[in-house]
């Protein structure tokens, strides 16, 4: 056997056993690293196992937890990118029940305010005679994205990694990146940001952190954490496992509890990419939701009133199916 191949599958033995290990120890990062509370954060009650940095185990309310800022690299190296990756995301739309986790602590960890999402989840009917289903929709990092060809300063960029960043200190608010995109999947910070006080650091496109009014933010799939061997903050969020993280180059992606070959599960599931027509090429696929583990009904529960009128439209379409 080559010693390329050798290589080759070491590497992927070697994240296969880390996908697991991410289940237990990687739920929001290392409280060791310089955990703190998000402005506003209140405590939930709630604890998540975390590993610290001496390795031990312990538990801390997701309240207290955000990115970690210690490990930042270069500008240099936060628009190059690893060459040696290729990130996917994967979401089971069977799972989704709408439980919004993955909205919560992304926003938690990127000090976004309410109304500023990044993964939106919206209700969705494909036909009058087919069922309703929960859809998670993050940036698409598309590997041929409209959004990087029309920005004039350079700010928004593809990483050869496939991440597809925004460096907002070249941001100047033109939102012709916003126009671009097809899948409406960036976000104007019109206000002035809401910031972590016990933090003084300078801006990194790897966190997205800390932002600018008049400039654009969106999903960053958060490079910083992949660098630390972590999964992003949604996919370790989320209680139903829905969403899948890894290497297209590894065939290989975890919800933090099951690491799947990546080719395998697009092709027994049936896995789709959303509007692929366009010519987008993204890097989020689907996977269409059959036999779903809960009932659209399920996921208005413990809304706030705000987020409830979201979908008084598409609840209207459940009621009728329900009254059939």
């Amino acid at each position: 056997m080559k010693s390329s191949e050798k290589n080759s599958k070491s590497n992927r033995r070697e994240f296969l056993r880390s996908g697991v290990a991410l289940g237990t120890t990687v739920l929001a990062g290392s409280i060791g690293a310089g955990a703190c509370s998000a402005p506003g954060a209140k405590a939930s009650g709630e604890k998540v196992k975390v590993m610290t940095t001496d390795g031990k185990l312990a538990e801390i309310d997701p309240a207290h937890l955000h990115h970690l800022t210690h490990n930042r690299v270069s500008p240099e190296e936060a628009r190059k990118g690893d060459p040696n990756r290729e990130y996917v995301m994967v979401i089971d739309l069977a799972k989704c029940r709408n439980a919004r986790k993955c909205v919560e602590e992304c926003q938690r960890m990127h000090f976004l305010p309410p109304e500023d999402e990044w993964i939106k989840v919206y209700l969705m009917k494909d036909s009058e005679d087919t069922a309703s289903y929960w859809f998670p929709k993050p940036c698409f990092h598309c590997n041929s994205p409209s959004c990087v060809n029309v920005c004039p300063v350079g700010a928004t960029y593809k990483r050869l990694d496939g991440l597809v960043l925004i460096d907002n200190e070249r941001c100047i608010g033109c939102k012709f990146c916003m126009a671009a995109c097809p899948y409406s999947s960036r976000v104007f910070q019109w206000k002035e940001p809401v910031t972590n006080p016990e933090e003084d650091v300078a801006f990194s496109p790897e966190t997205s952190v800390p932002h600018q009014m008049g400039t654009v933010g969106k999903c960053d799939f958060c490079p910083d954490m992949a660098r630390m061997g972590k999964l992003p903050i949604c996919v370790t969020a989320c209680p139903n496992g829905v969403l899948y993280y890894g290497d297209k180059h590894e065939d290989a992606v975890t919800n933090g509890v099951e690491t799947l070959r990546f080719s395998e599960l697009i092709y027994q599931r049936a896995g789709y990419r959303y509007m692929e027509e366009l010519g987008t090429n993204p890097s989020v696929y689907y996977l269409p939701p059959v036999n779903r583990l809960f009932h659209p009904e399920t996921g208005f529960k413990n809304l706030s009133d705000e987020v409830k009128k979201r979908y008084e439209v598409a609840r209207t379409k459940i009621n009728k199916e329900l009254n059939r």
